[in-house]
């Protein structure tokens, strides 16, 4: 067997610092391999996205890996044939002390409520349309660390619109009312729950409430699945995003449980009263049994923690001092891609205690509360 000779290239210099090496995981392979080799050679929808405050992400079409650098113990030779003489020589191009792993990453959506500050969607918008702060879905859709799948479900989950190609959160106030009317004429259009004609129901809104056909025709596949103009409608959802306007309003002073589930009840209608049901809103309210008139609750939402881990974990036991496992994990959801990094972060962050009441977490660290 011949040897090969290794030189260094005459642009060595130069490629310094060029080149990085990616471990894939099976899946990427996978996704990589099969584009290749598609007939339609079409282009793998890989993008990385990051500006110079943030760390790297790679995107597919439908998930987000974070990017880390994992430093090697031996170095690797980047080497390319030489040109004079392929078969016997290897020129090396540049020396690679690390490789970048990719590892399954939440999409980072929570910079959209900042951004989006100044453009919310109200009753009236119309005439309020040019004054509003603008941020296109485009600009968005490139800037957010989130593949695409993962951009559009946080819009319809925040609750945001694209109007004129432009996003606008819709205030929860308006969206409750609007919800409210789409249950009624559910009711008095005799609408079945599972194929409501979409353009009866967006029609009627338009005529009788001047709510503009995009508006509520994006509400509406929000809140179910739309097939063939026919909206199956998601009545738990619906019923909680009323249900969610409510008790936004007791963030400071709590309710009575009792009496927010009457309102609640009140708000949907007797057709849907049977909907109702607290665990709808898990993830968006503390509850305590503490008050000698019944069990109270409080606004407090994951949405409104932080995302940093150290930081929600130190926000929920500044809130409460020990958190019972299905209490804690609603709030936890949302920055943990799986249940497995979730115990990984609970394991981090807290410690566990056990009573006679049952399991509990409590801070690794002390707060003055």
């Amino acid at each position: 067997m011949s040897g090969i000779d290794i030189r260094f290239s005459p642009s060595t210099t130069q490629d310094a610092g060029s080149f990085r090496l990616i471990e894939l995981p099976s899946e990427l392979c996978q996704l990589i391999e099969s584009t290749v080799n598609a007939p339609s050679r079409a282009q793998s929808p890989l993008h990385i996205k990051g500006n110079l405050t943030e760390d790297a992400v790679l995107c597919t079409a439908d998930e987000t890996y974070a990017l880390r650098s994992v430093q090697l113990s031996n170095t690797l030779l980047v080497t390319t044939p030489s040109r004079t003489d392929p078969g016997g020589t290897v020129n090396v191009r540049d020396q690679l002390h690390e490789v970048l792993e990719l590892v399954p990453s939440v999409p980072k959506l929570h910079k959209l409520p900042m951004l989006l500050k100044g453009a919310q969607y109200d009753d009236g918008d119309e005439e309020q349309r040019a004054a509003f702060v603008k941020y296109s879905y485009n600009q968005a859709s490139s800037e957010i660390q989130a593949s695409e799948a993962e951009f559009q479900q946080g819009l319809k989950e925040k609750r945001i619109l694209v109007l004129d190609g432009y996003l606008r959160p819709i205030v929860p106030a308006h969206l409750s009312t609007i919800l409210e009317l789409i249950l009624s004429y559910t009711v008095t259009l005799s609408l079945s729950c599972q194929a409501a004609e979409v353009e009866e129901l967006v029609s009627t809104l338009a005529d009788e409430h001047e709510v503009p056909r995009e508006v509520s025709a994006q509400i509406i596949s929000w809140f179910g699945t739309v097939r063939e103009g026919l909206w199956e409608i998601n009545i738990g959802a619906v019923v909680a995003e009323i249900g969610l306007e409510i008790l936004r309003h007791y963030k400071h002073e709590p309710i009575v449980e009792s009496e927010f589930l009457s309102k609640w009840k009140n708000k949907v209608g007797d057709t849907f009263e049977a909907s109702v049901a607290l665990e709808l809103l898990t993830g968006n309210y503390l509850r305590s049994d503490d008050n000698p008139g019944g069990a109270t609750l409080t606004y407090f939402s994951a949405f409104g923690l932080p995302t940093d881990p150290a930081a929600r974990f130190t926000e929920l036991f500044l809130t409460k001092q020990r958190w019972k496992s299905n209490d804690i994990e609603p709030f936890l959801s949302d920055i943990a891609v799986n249940s497995k990094e979730r115990d990984k972060l609970l394991l981090k962050y807290a410690r566990t205690i056990t009573t006679p009441e049952g399991t509990w977490y409590t801070s690794r660290v002390g707060y003055n509360n």
